[in-house]
């Protein structure tokens, strides 16, 4: 499993419910389910990535969480999760409603395109950077939504909804040391976040 997926997995308490956008292959609902005592969902609109969850005995809808989730009721879930997904979807602002109303609790985790390593390589190579987490040309890349951590704290404000904690993440996925904390803007290579609506207390 990714590093960065053990992180989110270290922050879903066991036993819970949980709904899983864009889960890939179904490593992390695999992890949650066989080792954590959860219950799971998937929902992944690669096929490649749906068949590969069958072949795992995952849970899975096949559905594009651009289109929202409808078939999910309100607070159906304990958690949602969003890793390594927000920066491809194209409504970043209704699936994070959508994630609000089916969970008390999302965790999103993505990369930070503020980190220092990738404004050195644009400043010095005048190029679109790629490193470990950013491993696709810019041609190829998924993410169609790039943004820094200073970005997505201002994007959660204006949703109303409130980070309610947040683990730093180096450039090989896994968790970072405390000096990235100094400076995460500039120092962490991403995040994961543990979100809630404002309303919830």
């Amino acid at each position: 499993m990714r590093p960065d997926l053990n992180v989110v997995a270290d922050l879903i308490p066991s036993g819970a419910r949980v709904l899983d956008l864009g889960c890939g292959d179904g490593a992390l609902l695999d992890e949650l389910i066989r080792v954590r005592g959860c219950s799971g969902q998937g929902v992944e609109v690669s096929q490649d990535a749906f068949f590969a969850c069958l072949g795992r005995g995952i849970p899975v809808v096949s559905a594009d969480i651009d289109q929202g989730l409808p078939d999910f009721a309100d607070g159906s879930f304990d958690v949602v999760v969003l890793s390594q997904t927000l920066q491809a979807v194209h409504r970043p602002a209704l699936v994070i409603r959508e994630m609000m109303r089916v969970a008390r609790t999302g965790i999103v985790s993505f990369s930070n395109y503020g980190h220092v390593a990738l404004r050195v390589r644009l400043l010095t190579r005048g190029r679109m950077p790629t490193s470990r987490m950013f491993p696709d040309p810019w041609f190829e890349t998924p993410a169609i939504r790039p943004c820094t951590l200073r970005d997505f704290d201002e994007f959660l404000a204006g949703q109303g909804v409130r980070p309610a904690g947040r683990v730093l993440l180096n450039s090989r996925g896994a968790r970072a040391d405390g000096l990235r904390s100094r400076a995460p803007n500039l120092l962490a290579a991403g995040a994961a976040y543990v979100i809630r609506a404002d309303a919830e207390d």
